[in-house]
């Protein structure tokens, strides 16, 4: 059963970048047909999707974040990641990562961690 993990640092700067690591056990993030994604909640509102990176390594990333949001994988460890560049208090928000199977299918998911921008 594949299970996920986020991790993070709880609190940012504005300004600063965001890191986040989502550790997959169970199963291989190189698995034909998924679709590995970031997803975040800010509070009072609803979920939306930040990026996602392919079985084979293509990312695909939400429009309005594209400028400042990078994701990748180490495929060694079983992990993917996501970096937010220039973060503002806008950017608060519970962050998760997710499987997608096909189109919007989430499936899977990790329990979510918060973020909180603020000086």
């Amino acid at each position: 059963q594949v299970q996920m993990q986020e991790t993070g640092p709880g609190l940012v700067w504005p300004s600063q970048t965001l890191s986040l690591t989502c550790t997959v056990s169970g199963g291989s993030i190189k698995s034909h047909g998924y679709y590995w994604s970031w997803i975040r909640q800010a509070p009072g509102k609803g979920l939306e999707w930040i990026a996602a990176i392919s079985a084979s390594g293509s990312p695909d990333y939400n429009p309005s974040l594209k400028s400042r949001t990078s994701i990748s994988r180490d495929t060694s460890t079983g992990q993917f990641s996501l970096q937010m560049r220039s973060v503002t208090p806008e950017d608060t928000a519970v962050y998760y990562c997710a499987r997608m199977s096909g189109a919007w299918d989430f499936n899977v998911w990790g329990q979510g961690t918060l973020v909180t921008v603020s000086s």
